[in-house]
């Protein structure tokens, strides 16, 4: 049986997490299958991606699979651990990934759906990060995911407690974009990812990009800036972006290529 299931329909690709019976744990097999639907769905072009359990679940992801977890005199999260990679593979995705959230998230499974760009959940969602209910230390990129995401406060109160965020609050604090009734979730998700769909593929890869660097960057040092000054001329150089401005000169949908 397969872990993750994947599929693409009119450029939206899904990506299904299908391990209910370890609550969709982040294991080694189950990220390598995630990695691959992304490989998959970026070869097939997608437009937007959109991450999921399956429909009902009450468990989202239960963070990374503890059985997993060194048992001494090793870092648990190394630069290389799968759930590192899958967390810059969703940075570095030329689209845009929808976290399609029903059900408590736990762990590294947080900072999954916090690394994507749009975060839709149900009134059952929940985000608990729990390394010090189990003893173990939190990596530097994940601390500065949960900095950028929450702010220092709520952060440590995050990581001190152990507790979860109810959805309403995650909303208030500006974690989640939109939080919808259960029985809506698919038809609002969708229906926002359709929308994504109609814009330059291009335009929305180079942006992504251009706020992945400046989330990162801090100072910005002259290579920087004009890293970021050539990703906005590779729109400008672009078929789209002709397109873009004759379809508005002419009144008309653009007919977008993404060259």
């Amino acid at each position: 049986m397969p872990l993750a299931l994947w599929q693409i329909e009119e450029g939206i690709g899904t990506i299904t997490m299908n391990h209910p019976e370890r609550r969709n744990a982040l294991s080694r097999a189950l990220i390598a299958e995630i990695l691959q639907a992304f490989s998959e769905l970026e070869a097939a072009k997608a437009r937007v991606v959109v991450l999921r359990a399956l429909p009902g679940s009450k468990v989202w992801s239960a963070g990374h699979d503890v059985r997993e977890l060194p048992m001494s005199g090793r870092d648990p999260l190394h630069y290389s651990d799968p759930l590192e990679q899958l967390i810059r593979t969703i940075r570095s995705f030329p689209a845009p990934v929808i976290a399609m959230i029903e059900g408590s998230v736990w762990g590294g499974a947080c900072e999954v759906c916090f690394t994507c760009d749009i975060l839709i959940a149900t009134h059952t969602g929940t985000f608990a990060t729990t390394p010090a209910k189990i003893g173990v230390p939190y990596n530097t990129t994940g601390l500065l995911n949960l900095l950028n995401t929450l702010g220092a406060r709520v952060a440590k109160e995050m990581l001190f407690t152990g507790l979860p965020i109810p959805a309403e609050r995650a909303l208030e604090l500006g974690v989640l974009n939109h939080l919808v009734p259960v029985h809506q979730l698919e038809e609002f998700t969708y229906g926002l990812a359709r929308e994504i769909t109609l814009n330059s593929p291009l335009s929305i890869a180079v942006m992504k990009e251009q706020l992945r660097i400046l989330e990162n960057a801090s100072p910005l040092s002259p290579e920087t800036f004009e890293r970021i000054q050539g990703l906005r001329r590779k729109v400008y150089d672009s078929k789209d972006y002709a397109e873009g401005i004759r379809a508005f000169l002419e009144k008309r949908k653009p007919a977008f290529t993404g060259e």
